[in-house]
């Protein structure tokens, strides 16, 4: 199955309820991909798919966000699709591993969290990012990036502090996914 294929099974199998927004998204990606079968890379000038995950721990209530190094904001680990990704949620964790430097991590539920539509500058125009939490194995230890200008772990709490809303919200998700997991 291609990754192209993958992204498709998953967002047809993305469940949204009562969340119209997110059943809005669902919809904008999948037409995407229907429209670009070169949707899934960065070089799709209308826009492409990318993967992100929230590491967290949750035994010590915090996540671990990244100062990305051009953006300069706290950010998820996360970005583009690469051609030996076989899934999207493997996108997810091999942005995860690398940006973090933390090995053994695992998907939370396996499946996405929430999805986010940002617009980037141009010749592209949209990342589309399917984004996922990653768990970390007990006693991990962080290791910056090339990424990175920084890594830092904040509680739950603070991360509307020094994020912005789509942080907000996927931590919103991310809480409330662990919650349900009990």
């Amino acid at each position: 199955m291609s990754l192209h294929d993958d992204a498709l099974l998953v967002l047809k199998e993305y469940e949204t309820p009562g969340d119209p927004v997110q059943e809005e998204l669902r919809q904008v990606y999948l037409d995407h991909l229907a429209r670009h079968p070169d949707g899934m890379w960065k070089a799709c000038e209308a826009g492409h798919l990318t993967a992100s995950a929230l590491v967290i721990d949750p035994e010590r209530g915090k996540v671990l966000l990244t100062l990305h190094r051009k953006l300069r904001m706290w950010l998820q680990m996360g970005g583009h699709c690469e051609p030996q990704d076989s899934t999207l949620a493997a996108a997810a964790l091999r942005e995860a591993t690398e940006e973090s430097g933390i090995s053994g991590l695992t998907l939370l539920g396996g499946g996405p969290v929430t999805l986010d539509r940002h617009p980037i500058p141009a010749p592209c125009h949209w990342h589309l990012d399917v984004q996922y939490a990653a768990l970390t194995p007990p006693g991990a230890t962080e290791s910056i990036s090339d990424e990175s200008l920084d890594l830092r772990w904040f509680g739950y709490d603070e991360v509307a502090s020094v994020a912005d809303a789509s942080v907000v919200r996927l931590m919103t998700r991310v809480r409330a996914a662990l919650e349900q997991r009990g």
